[in-house]
């Protein structure tokens, strides 16, 4: 019994590992991963590290190829992309409806995630910045008093989390004016702008992360992998 607990401690180890290494962009879309390589690395046998890989396929965030093996899955970039225009169009009308009604108390949560978000990217830390980023967005549409259009929106979201797993859709400038435009919102709500105005920047805020994700430059170590960031 005791064996066992320890294989299973084995395996999450190298799955929290390798998983890191996804996440973090350092094993990019298309990166082999050798069981052998890591199970010296990790100080490891080889199967708690096969074990692990087996999750991380059913996870989405490793798929097995002819002659290649264990690889770093890769985005549906259309699918994303369609998603994601889909996503504009809904958070923008649900941002306007919100705006009208938005209590002060929720404006301040929002200055206070997007101050976290700018801190998370100051310190690197791509995966809180992407969990962020949905919970401002949350904070607003979850005030838009439209259930079905709220259903829709989290649909969208549930989608967006299956076409991308775990990233590779993160682009570091767009990071940094996307806490930018942030600010405008809050700044937007606060000074109930009109309606018409509130939709066209919101659903333009997203459509800018598609322009930036469409025009991005992959260098080696820079298309990192947090997304979760919209």
């Amino acid at each position: 019994m005791e064996n066992q607990k320890k294989n299973i401690s084995k395996t999450q180890y190298a799955y929290e590992v390798i998983r890191s290494r996804i996440v973090d962009g350092i094993y990019g879309p298309g990166h082999r991963v050798v069981i052998d390589q890591i199970a010296r690395e990790l100080k490891l046998s080889a199967i708690p590290v096969r074990e692990a890989i087996r999750q991380l396929e059913s996870d989405g965030f490793i798929q097995y190829k002819p002659y290649s093996g264990a690889i770093v899955s890769k985005i549906n970039e259309a699918e994303y992309l369609e998603t994601l225009t889909v996503l504009a169009v809904l958070e923008g009308y649900a941002t306007a409806l919100s705006s009208k009604t938005i209590a002060q108390e929720d404006l301040k949560r929002l200055e206070m995630v997007n101050e976290e978000m700018n801190e998370a990217l100051f310190n690197f830390e791509f995966e809180q910045f992407g969990e962020l980023n949905r919970k401002f967005h949350s904070i607003i549409y979850e005030r838009c008093g439209n259930s079905r259009l709220l259903e829709e929106i989290q649909q969208a979201w549930q989608r967006m989390s299956q076409v991308r797993q775990f990233g590779f859709t993160f682009v570091p400038q767009r990071a940094r004016e996307s806490v930018k435009e942030h600010a405008r919102i809050i700044q937007m709500m606060k000074e109930r702008a009109p309606f018409a105005e509130i939709e066209e920047f919101a659903r333009q805020h997203k459509l800018n992360t598609a322009k930036a994700f469409q025009e991005r430059k992959v260098e080696p170590k820079i298309e990192q992998s947090v997304t979760r960031f919209l």
